[in-house]
């Protein structure tokens, strides 16, 4: 049996990398599927291709940080599939400023695509997610929510999540709704980690301990988990996804230093 049969799912930001995965994943696994994103042409061909397959999905236009917006897709969904059981809130975006050097218009709109764009979402597609007799909603956030990162906007908004998520969860528990973070280090193919300052890829991967990225299709399995009925009695849990980052990263790196010091020490003139 599929393991979202007869389940209607959104998920923001599915023109690409994470959120497609997602997509398709749950599409395969018998959820008709609303991807929503900026990248049009992007989504319509996704949502098109997912419909070739066989698949239920559709694709609107969407920016997240608008309240309007989300009105909007949330009664097109109900007009369409009748009903919604999972919101993925996946649709992000990144900054890589400090607190020195970050301009206000980028701090507000990574605030507003983040934090406020998650929230909105909840705010307005629970009630549906309860009428239609529950379900799950999952925050996409980062290792950025759980240890600091050079970047003040991203990090704020991640963490910011992460209770949101948690308040959510207790909120929303008495309409059988459960909400649940999920918090990737560095994934390949996703336009985050294309994009950077020089050996900002190279040098987050090494301080992996499992010494390599996590794949879109790794993330979209926990995803899926957490979306279908198998989680049952999970909800406010922050899980990573990171190949060990968040909970070992720095004394993993510790121990290569080590070794280097101890062999430089062993071999001074090499």
């Amino acid at each position: 049996m599929p393991r979202l049969k007869d389940k209607v799912a959104l998920i923001t930001g599915g023109a690409g990398g994470q959120g497609t995965a997602d997509a398709r994943l749950f599409a395969d696994e018998g959820a008709a599927v609303i991807l929503t994103d900026l990248n049009d042409d992007s989504g319509e061909l996704i949502a098109a291709s997912i419909r070739s397959a066989g698949g239920r999905a559709l694709y609107f236009h969407h920016d997240v940080a608008d309240a309007a917006a989300w009105t909007s897709v949330i009664t097109e969904t109900k007009k369409a599939f009748g009903g919604l059981h999972v919101l993925v809130n996946n649709a992000g975006t990144i900054s890589r400023q400090g607190i020195e050097k970050i301009e206000i218009r980028d701090w507000e709109r990574v605030i507003a695509v983040n934090l406020t764009g998650p929230m909105l979402g909840m705010k307005v597609a629970a009630p549906l997610i309860r009428d239609s007799g529950g379900g799950s909603i999952i925050n996409v956030s980062s290792t950025a929510g759980l240890m600091p990162h050079y970047d003040a906007a991203y990090t704020a908004s991640k963490w910011g999540l992460r209770g949101l998520s948690k308040s959510a969860a207790l909120e929303f528990v008495e309409w059988n709704i459960r909400v649940n973070s999920i918090h990737p280090a560095q994934i390949a193919d996703t336009g985050f980690f294309r994009e950077g300052l020089p050996g900002h890829s190279a040098s987050s991967r090494q301080a992996i301990p499992l010494q390599r990225q996590g794949t879109p299709r790794e993330c979209a399995d926990l995803v899926l988990f957490l979306a279908s009925d198998e989680s049952s009695f999970i909800t406010g849990a922050e899980i990573p996804v990171d190949g060990g980052f968040s909970s070992g990263g720095a004394e993993w790196m510790r121990r290569q230093l080590r070794r280097q010091i101890a062999a430089a020490s062993q071999n001074p003139q090499s």
